[in-house]
């Protein structure tokens, strides 16, 4: 049985024992909830791959608490710094050159010389990591390919009895995975929580994109991922029998709306929550599909329609 803790400092001191004992914890980020493991322990993170029945060439994202933390797993170069003083606490994952030093798990990194680093913003995922002291491999705390966890009731519905315990921190503000970017030459690798026009005013640059679905260097590059056990239909203008039909902005009746005002940053955090609820429409009706309103290309919209498309893909 998994344990659910609280925020308190019992609750934290509790995770941190578990994380130290080469356990797993979910706990909340600003961007969705993470299966945290010890990042330098092959056999912890061997668990978390176990656990969400993930592919072992897929990597993980290492979390740190501060910016000296992260320069010990990853070399960091001037602009990375810049970066990372600009964005960090924050939805920012970078990728750059791992430390050989740094005793990260093999498995972390899927074998590359490259290594995903990041600091979040949540008070419950810093005093967490700074409790535990060491870096902790966290990839979202859902089933491999799944609605990723916004809450920790999502965690349960997943893994529960798979892991150790979940921090219940409430729902995540943000809702949207990291946004991923490599380095030299900077490339997006995954569009997320942090829109790319702000890496692109900070680079002075436009981002191209980046990733290889079938040998990733770094998460969320698989074509098929983030999906509901219902087929997904995007840009639809109106719903069609057998579906259910998830809105955005003024328009047809829907049964479900990303936000009403057409406003993207409640889409953001509201995304994988409808999902899931779309997804118990359509088993509790009978509907073979999600028909998904079209979500503006700018900004977290551009994020969105990513992890749209995924969940809409083929499934293997």
């Amino acid at each position: 049985m998994t344990e659910r803790l609280a925020t308190d400092a019992a609750g934290i001191a509790r995770a941190a024992e578990l994380l130290a004992a080469g356990d797993l914890v979910a706990f909340p980020t600003e961007t969705v909830y993470g299966l945290g493991g010890d990042a330098r322990s092959g056999e912890a993170v061997a668990r978390i791959y176990a656990a969400k029945g993930r592919p072992r060439f897929n990597p993980l994202i290492v979390h740190v608490p501060d910016l000296a933390a992260a320069e010990r797993v990853a070399v960091f170069s001037e602009a990375a710094r810049a970066l990372a003083a600009a964005f960090w606490p924050g939805p920012l994952t970078l990728v750059l050159p791992l430390r050989p030093e740094a005793g990260i798990s093999d498995l972390v990194s899927a074998g590359l010389d490259t290594v995903a680093v990041r600091m979040p913003a949540h008070p419950v995922a810093r005093a967490l990591l700074a409790a535990f002291g060491g870096p902790v491999a966290a990839p979202s705390a859902n089933p491999s390919g799944k609605v990723s966890p916004t809450n920790a009731d999502h965690v349960l519905e997943g893994l529960d009895g798979k892991i150790a315990a979940v921090v219940d921190g409430g729902p995540c503000a943000v809702g949207l995975e990291s946004t991923i970017l490599m380095l030299d030459p900077p490339t997006l690798l995954r569009p997320g929580g942090l829109p790319a026009e702000a890496l692109e005013a900070a680079l002075g640059c436009a981002l191209p994109t980046g990733g290889d679905a079938a040998r990733p260097n770094a998460p969320g590059q698989l074509k098929s991922h983030y999906a509901p056990g219902a087929a997904v239909r995007l840009n639809a203008t109106e719903k069609r029998p057998g579906e259910v039909f998830l809105g955005f902005g003024p328009g047809p009746a829907a049964d479900l709306t990303l936000s009403e005002t057409g406003d993207l940053v409640e889409a953001a955090a509201r995304l994988f929550g409808a999902l899931r609820e779309a997804d118990r429409l359509a088993q509790a009706c009978g509907a073979a599909t999600i028909a998904v309103a079209p979500i503006p290309d700018t900004g977290l919209g551009r994020a969105i329609n990513d992890r749209l498309q995924r969940a809409a893909a083929p499934r293997s």
